[in-house]
Formats: C-alpha cells, structure tokens, sequence
C-alpha cells in the first residue's frame, strides 16, 4: 500500500469532499501598471511575465488564472506581484486546500476548454471558473500529493534542461567544426558581387497568408507563408535588418516569395556551390557584417556590404568535399533539434498522467 493510500484511509475512507472552486478560492481582477515606477516586482498577463514594477497588488502565494489570451497558462506565484486584466489572482482559504494543491489541481482541469468566447481571441470568466469543482482531500493527503508532484516536476525540468543543453552543445561542436574547416581552406577570396545575383524582395510581413502555398521569407527564423511567389530558383536568404542580421540564412531551391528587406543571394553554379557558400555565410558572415553594419535602431545590411564579402573560392570537387562533411554533421545536428520537442512532449505527458492519476478520487457521497 502507498503512502498515499494509506492517509486515504485514515483521513478520508468514505471518499473525498468536492467544491466549486468559488467555495475554496477568491477570484480577482488584475489593472493597469502602467502608473507605476519601475521595480522588481514582477507584472503577469496571460503570457507570462511583462515588466517589472515598484508596486504589488497581492503577496502570494497564489494561483494565477487567465482571463483572456493565452488561456491555458496558469501560473503559481509565491511572492509580490502585479496582474493585469488579461489574467485573474486568486485568495485562496488555506485552511480548506494548500496553495501548491490548488495549483496542481488547476493545472490537472485544463481550464482552457472552458474558453467563453466565440471570437478568435478565447477568454475565462469568473463565473465559469467559480463553478468549476475540485476534490479538496484532507490536508495530510494534499501534502504528500504535493510532495510528489512538485518532485515529479523538478525532475522533469531537470530532463528538459539537460536536453536542451546536449542540444545546445551538438550545436557549438557543429559551428566549431564548421568553422574550422572553412576557415581552414586554402584559396584565393573572391568578393560575392562577381559569384552571385543580389536582390530583395517586394512584400511586407502584412502580405502574410496563413495557409498560403508557397513559402515567404522574411526576416526571421520561421517562413510566413503566401499564395503567389516572386522566384523560382536556388538562392541563399538573409535578413536585411532587425533581429536576424548575420544571424539568419534559408538554404532554398523551389519557388518563394521575399520580403522586401530580406535579400537573396543566387550563387553562379558553374563557380560557386550553393550549398558550400550558405556554410561559408553561417561560418563568416555575422563577424563580417558586424564589423561594417550600420548602426541605428537596429543593425541592418547595405547591398554593398553584401557585394564586397569576401567568399573563398577551392575548386567545385573540394567545395563538393567539403559540403558532404558539412551536410552531413549538419543533419545530426538537426535529427538531435527534431526529437528534442518530442521527447519533452512525452516528459510532459508523463507528468500529465501521474497528476491525471494522483488526483482523481472518489467523490464523498452527499
């Protein structure tokens, strides 16, 4: 018998007390901050943290509940904060139900299906959420209960960062490899004006579509889409400004749409391989461009800037060489980066069922 069952049957063999969560927990509204000065008292919306103010609207610890937005994140906070309108706080009765239980029970009744709104922005009520029931087991049972999930947590955080981090250092090794061997190569640099066409461009990140059919590069990580396409060709992307400036390449072959601050780079097949130039870009290109950017808001590319770069030039069969090993380590890396989100997922599962597990109960008969 666990230790789990054994409290069950001391405290409560007849079965568990449910109440409306309205009964146990009262729900708050959150208010601007936007009066406030600076501080570290943290800010919650839906989303998560916002800002830092000086002022508190409740010390925890408590249960965050979302109004509108993202409203499956809830949040527990064991300190002062701040809310805003899109998320709820709550004053939880201690004498009836841990703060820590409450919050794993919240969690465990996946609040967002009860999503009020028919419009594209889904929201909470407090009405809705004042009926919804939870067991409320003595305080010795929520205890261990408590006990064992937060542990089970710590753990599953403790995993998802020891992933991340594997993954992180396949990445470093691959760049350090990379580097190495490009820098490593023995030939003349020839400025990227006389191998490859240079252009941007005509739309603007509004021209998005979300189900569009073709691929429209911007200038971040992740392609938008649109139902037209501006090129049919083999090309390397890169952002023009912003965040993503020698940070970000696309490798494409195939029709695509371009933002107009994005340019792309179509290498002369007959002297440069696409695929060598877009592991020299990755390898040289942000020492290259910080050195000569300009600086403003954000740091952006001139056209010249992208003509006078200078690419080494090896003959096509130790381009092609080198591509190999490079493509090759390239997707180890990747294969490592697509199954990293899965095995998080089937972490986050288990977690999920032991929690599904160590809170349903039966119902204490009226």
């Amino acid at each position: 018998m666990s230790r789990i069952d054994e409290l069950i049957d001391r405290y409560c063999p007849d079965g568990v007390e449910y109440k409306k969560l309205g009964e146990v927990a009262e729900i708050k509204p959150g208010r601007d901050y936007k009066h406030f000065e600076t501080g570290d008292i943290p800010v919650y919306g839906s989303g998560g943290i916002m800002t830092y103010v000086d002022e508190a609207a409740y010390c925890g610890p408590s249960v965050l509940l979302p109004r509108k937005g993202s409203i499956s994140n809830v949040f527990y906070v064991d300190g002062p904060f701040w809310n805003v309108d899109t998320i709820y706080y709550t004053i939880i009765n201690q004498e009836l139900i841990l703060p820590r239980f409450f919050y794993h029970v919240i969690l465990n009744k996946h609040i967002e299906n009860l999503n009020t709104s028919n419009a594209a922005r889904p929201a909470l009520t407090r009405k809705v959420l004042d009926e919804v029931r939870i067991p409320v087991p003595p305080i010795p049972v929520q205890e261990e209960i408590v006990r064992i999930l937060d542990s089970f947590a710590e753990l599953e955080a403790e995993l998802e960062a020891e992933l991340e981090a594997e993954l992180e250092a396949r990445k470093k090794q691959y760049a350090y490899y990379r580097d190495r061997i490009i820098n490593d190569v023995e030939s003349p640099s020839v400025p990227l004006s006389s191998l490859a066409e240079i252009g941007t461009g005509s739309h603007d990140t509004q021209d998005a579509v979300g189900d569009g059919k073709y691929p429209f590069y911007a200038r971040g990580v992740m392609p938008l889409r649109l139902d037209s396409y501006d090129f049919d060709e083999t090309s390397v992307i890169t952002a023009g400004d912003g965040a993503g400036v020698g940070k970000v390449f696309h490798y494409v072959v195939g029709k695509y749409a371009l933002h107009q601050r994005a340019y792309r780079l179509v290498p002369d097949k007959s002297r440069l391989n696409p695929r060598f130039f877009y592991h020299v870009l990755n390898a040289r290109f942000y020492d290259y461009i910080m050195a000569s950017c300009v600086q403003g808001s954000v740091s952006s590319i001139r056209k010249r800037m992208l003509e006078n770069f200078p690419v080494p030039l090896p003959d096509l069969k130790t381009q092609e060489t080198i591509v190999g090993v490079l493509d090759e380590f390239e997707a180890l890396v990747e294969n490592v980066s697509d199954g990293l989100p899965a095995e998080i997922e089937a972490r986050r599962k288990q977690y999920e069922y032991y929690r599904d597990k160590l809170l349903t109960f039966k119902e204490r008969a009226s």
